[in-house]
């Protein structure tokens, strides 16, 4: 699938900053993770080592500790605000926004419609009603869901797919209840069901008989 087309239509009353910073060539990890969080924290890349965000106060604290790993890494950055910018500009950078937030939205669709759904429809066709199974199903959910509060806490402009990203939690909310309830009951019958152990019958003491003395 891929993203639907998105509008360009700015809906938040905030500027922009760009980061521009340097890592050291080693260790490559350091590159690595600096470039993840700034990825996870909404990022632009507008190219190597210079990115772009909506100016907010969330978006300033989400890039703290980013900004402190680049300086411990013995790196360098500018985080400099851009003040004006032209209204083609501007709707340039909402637009590379909305399509990566759509994106991820679709992402999240995909993963509950192809993986989600499809491990609930297998593991009922297994009749795998087990705590074990329920509780791993219940990890992948919550899993999806803070992925979807992530990507909306980024939706500066309120991108395309949301809705229909939420739709799909609701169902894969539904399809985990009906699963677990399903796994209560399996687990309820069988409980009924199990024969009991019989208890042993106690043992009945029998009086000793009395051993004759044969002193004189």
């Amino acid at each position: 699938m891929t993203a639907k087309k998105t509008s360009s239509r700015r809906a938040a009353p905030f500027g922009f900053i760009v980061l521009v910073y340097r890592m050291p060539p080693a260790p490559t990890a350091g590159r690595v993770a600096v470039w993840r969080q700034l990825k996870k924290a909404g990022a632009i890349y507008l190219q190597q080592s210079v990115c772009i965000f909506p100016d907010t106060a969330e978006v300033r604290a989400e890039l703290a500790p980013v900004l402190a790993k680049i300086t411990a890494s013995k790196g360098e950055y500018h985080l400099l605000p851009l003040t004006r910018l032209s209204p083609d500009e501007e709707r340039k950078l909402i637009s590379q926004f909305l399509d990566q937030t759509a994106r991820h939205y679709q992402e999240i669709v995909e993963n509950c419609e192809v993986n989600f759904q499809k491990e609930i429809e297998f593991e009922t066709f297994r009749k795998n009603f087990t705590y074990e199974e329920a509780e791993e199903i219940r990890n992948e959910y919550e899993k999806i869901a803070d992925w979807f509060e992530r990507v909306k806490r980024r939706d500066w402009f309120k991108a395309t797919n949301r809705r229909e990203a939420e739709s799909w939690l609701r169902r894969c909310r539904q399809m985990l209840e009906e699963f677990e309830a399903r796994v209560y009951a399996q687990q309820a019958h069988a409980n009924e069901v199990r024969p009991r152990r019989r208890s042993k019958p106690t043992a009945v003491s029998r009086p000793r008989p009395k051993v004759l003395s044969t002193a004189s």
